[in-house]
């Protein structure tokens, strides 16, 4: 969910498998550009997406957006903080997900499994949370931007011969926010990448990466 530094931290798919018992209700439809809760909503269920891609963002006072992570297939939503859910969560595709009791983290005396599965993927991205904000704090903007498309690619595209091709369901704007970064800042990065033969694009949103290895490279701040 969290798309930082490191693509090998994949979400765990197994709650997939579980025990149907624990779903409090139907697969969820939600259609793109609606929201599946808002920031401050008592949580009640937690939600593992099937297919689609989720948007969760925060306010800040002055109008501000802060994008806190994309949810892709796999991954978990929904954690309670305080009893509350801490983000608005929106859908930037059509995206199905399976709802889960919130019970079922808060105590262990159902499905233990579950339970466990769970706990490992909150863990998880308190993790992948504490990469995130190191690379806020400490990476260039083009290496924030070589970072994203390193981990989104590498986890989520598909193999076009010897490259690697990937449909961003996310715009510009998007990518900005999560980064910490002006949308200008984005689109230039994009572009220098382009010029240097490290990605091709095919329209605004598909991204084919010509030199991963370069990618890589440049995410991890060699030159």
């Amino acid at each position: 969910m969290y798309i930082t530094l490191s693509a090998e931290n994949r979400p765990d798919t197994s709650l997939l498998a579980q025990d149907k018992g624990h779903r409090t209700s139907p697969r969820t439809l939600l259609k793109k550009g609606k929201h599946l809760y808002r920031e401050g909503d008592e949580v009640e269920r937690i939600y593992q997406v099937e297919t689609g891609v989720v948007r969760l963002t925060r306010m800040l006072e002055d109008g501000r957006r802060q994008v806190i992570a994309f949810g892709y297939p796999g991954d978990i939503i929904g954690f309670p903080a305080d009893g509350c859910h801490h983000t608005d969560c929106e859908a930037l595709v059509d995206t199905t997900l399976q709802a889960y009791n919130r019970a079922a983290l808060d105590h262990g005396n159902g499905d233990p499994d579950l339970h466990m599965a769970l706990l490992h993927a909150a863990l998880r991205e308190i993790s992948a949370m504490q990469d995130h904000v190191m690379m806020l704090g400490r990476k260039s903007a083009a290496e924030k931007v070589a970072s994203f498309l390193n981990v989104i690619t590498q986890r989520y595209g598909e193999d076009l011969g010897v490259y690697r091709q990937i449909d961003l369901p996310m715009s510009r704007s998007d990518i900005a926010d999560f980064l910490g970064l002006t949308t200008e800042t984005v689109s230039r990065a994009f572009t220098a990448l382009r010029l240097s033969g490290v990605i091709a694009l095919d329209g605004a949103q598909t991204i084919i990466v010509m030199q991963p290895a370069m990618l890589q490279d440049l995410s991890r701040g060699s030159n």
